[in-house]
């Protein structure tokens, strides 16, 4: 039970501030911009199940990509906090951009239908991957994933399952 706990505590405390729900809304809406609610709630439900996706396959079978390339884990993780720094270090050197005449127009038109198709084609990426789940979620599933290897089959599979499930719960509440 220990197990379980460990591996659900270390997962979720990682997760937590690199989905960051509530941020990731701000920069879901200024992307899509204005748009009926269904559309809100249709984008919102496709980019949860993607990041549960994406979480899954990148848990199950991440390991087993860093091995067949190569790849140790430390690099990994030390390649991963320099992306991660990078994307921080670009957004707090960024310069300030003037609102466009149509943002800050009073009455702003809604999102019309060839935009809401091309909003959903956009799901995956970017709104998925890199916005939602990226480079940080990455490695903390990878370094879960490889850590959760265990001498008894059960225990093992006990260690798979907590991250996986403190993954859900981020990617449920977006």
């Amino acid at each position: 039970m220990y197990l379980v706990w460990k591996f659900f505590a270390l997962g979720f405390s990682a997760l937590v501030p690199l989905v960051n729900p509530l941020g990731s809304a701000f920069v879901f809406l200024g992307l899509v911009g204005l748009a009926p609610i269904e559309v809100y709630r249709s984008l919102a439900r496709k980019i949860a199940i993607n990041t549960i996706v994406f979480m899954v396959v990148i848990a199950l079978i991440g390991s087993s990509l860093l091995s067949f390339f190569g790849i140790s884990l430390p690099i990994m993780q030390v390649s991963g906090g320099i992306v991660i720094a990078m994307i921080g270090w670009s957004l707090l050197n960024q310069q300030d951009s003037a609102p466009s005449a149509e943002k800050t127009a009073a009455a702003q038109p809604a999102v019309t239908e060839p935009e809401i198709a091309s909003l959903k084609g956009k799901a995956f990426y970017p709104f998925t991957f890199p916005i939602t789940a990226g480079p940080g979620c990455l490695v903390v599933m990878l370094t879960l994933s490889v850590h959760a290897k265990q001498p008894v089959l059960t225990q093992t599979l006990l260690a798979y399952t907590s991250p996986l499930v403190a993954a859900l719960l981020p990617s449920a509440s977006l």
